[in-house]
């Protein structure tokens, strides 16, 4: 994630903490010193909606072989022993696993902060004062257009405005909320309508996800924007970044090109934040997938974060978490802790790569085959990478 508003408006919230803490970059395991990994759990695969771009390819029917109550509890106290410092429980549709709330209340009982990541639909009133009283920390609900350009994107009529109401419940009793927008080229033009529902709504959060070639996802390689259109994202970003200030953190997520263009940006403009910016950007280090973020799915399994199922380092099951985590026999685990002699094309000789790390490697395993090839949705010039 790159926190555009921490960037440019030097705001503060929990994620920056880890995100842009001193000697960050340093570490092999874990977000920070001392830490274990971010960990995205998809604690089931079960969902109510069909979402076009769904990473975990989810549906409305039960899955076989998902980790029991027990199974999933020993994972939890696993990954306290690890240190790990959040689990974002995501699906599927997490709201749907009938001991969510169990898991939750055991997780924050062991001192692990929780999160959801939820299509919103299923919060009612009295849902939204459970994640309350629980403790939880944010809840990230998935919208991608208004209206009728959400529903057919989630497959689902009605789905916006149960996602709606869903945000509104939460905003009703003081629950930390926000949005997730993929953005893509059916909704590009939606971007200024959903910062008018922002500012409306007066919602205190936004993440513009690139897409990622992954799950139904991957058949949607075409439908991506151009990179011209990411460059236009990014502009409208960062200037309403600026224009709400601490009213809305706003970042952006899967595309460590954004933080390179937004730096670019602010030298022309601003040398003085610029500076202040780089030395954000060299603390963070770029795309930590491996290290710092990790994927838990709904069998146990371990992978690199949760758009790169195709590689898997073990199961909670078998191995605590921690162990798996730290396997170096692992060769693209290995790999991703030290990335860098390993990546090919423009990322190898990107002079960003110290802030960028090879941005997203399953965008590049999607396209060309090659985990390590360069990420076809880095939107940056030949010049501006110093290729030229």
């Amino acid at each position: 994630m790159i926190g555009v508003s921490k960037l440019l408006c030097d705001t503060e919230n929990f994620g920056d903490s880890l995100r842009y803490a001193q000697g960050s970059h340093g570490q092999r395991h874990g977000a920070a010193a001392g830490m274990g990994p971010v960990v995205s759990w998809n604690i089931t695969r079960t969902c109510n909606l069909r979402c076009v771009h769904c990473y975990s390819n989810s549906d409305a029917k039960q899955y076989s072989g998902e980790l029991t109550t027990a199974e999933a509890k020993q994972f939890i106290a696993d990954c306290a022993a690890f240190k790990v410092p959040v689990l974002l429980l995501s699906g599927g549709e997490p709201l749907i696993r009938p001991d969510v709330f169990e898991l939750v209340e055991y997780a924050r009982d062991k001192g692990i902060r929780t999160t959801f990541s939820t299509n919103g639909t299923l919060i009612t009133p009295a849902i939204a004062k459970r994640i309350k009283d629980l403790g939880v920390g944010y809840v990230g609900i998935s919208l991608d257009g208004l209206g009728e350009a959400n529903d057919k994107f989630r497959g689902q009529t009605g789905a916006f405005d149960r996602a709606l109401a869903g945000i509104r419940n939460c905003l009703d009793i003081g629950q930390r909320v926000g949005l997730r927008f993929t953005i893509n080229r059916y909704n590009f033009h939606d971007l200024e309508n959903i910062f008018a529902l922002i500012k409306e709504e007066r919602i205190p959060r936004v993440c513009f996800y690139h897409l990622v070639y992954s799950g139904r996802g991957s058949t949607m390689m075409e439908h991506d924007v151009t990179h011209e259109e990411s460059r236009q994202a990014m502009d409208l970003i960062m200037k309403k970044a600026m224009e709400f200030g601490s009213d809305c953190e706003i970042l952006t997520v899967d595309n460590h090109a954004d933080i390179v263009y937004l730096y670019l940006q602010t030298l022309i403009q601003d040398p003085v934040r610029a500076e202040k910016i780089w030395e954000l950007m060299r603390r963070n280090g770029g795309n930590r997938s491996g290290i710092a973020f990790a994927n838990v799915d709904p069998l146990g399994n371990v992978h690199p974060d949760q758009f790169t199922q195709t590689q898997t380092f073990g199961n909670v099951r078998e191995r605590p978490f921690g162990e798996i985590w730290t396997d170096m026999s692992q060769p693209i685990l290995a790999g991703l802790k030290d990335r860098k002699p390993l990546l090919k094309g423009r990322c190898a000789s990107c002079k960003w790569l110290s802030v960028c790390n090879g941005n997203f490697r399953a965008r590049a395993e999607a396209v060309t085959g090659d985990f390590w090839e360069s990420d076809p949705a880095c939107y940056l010039t030949d010049e501006e990478i110093g290729l030229r």
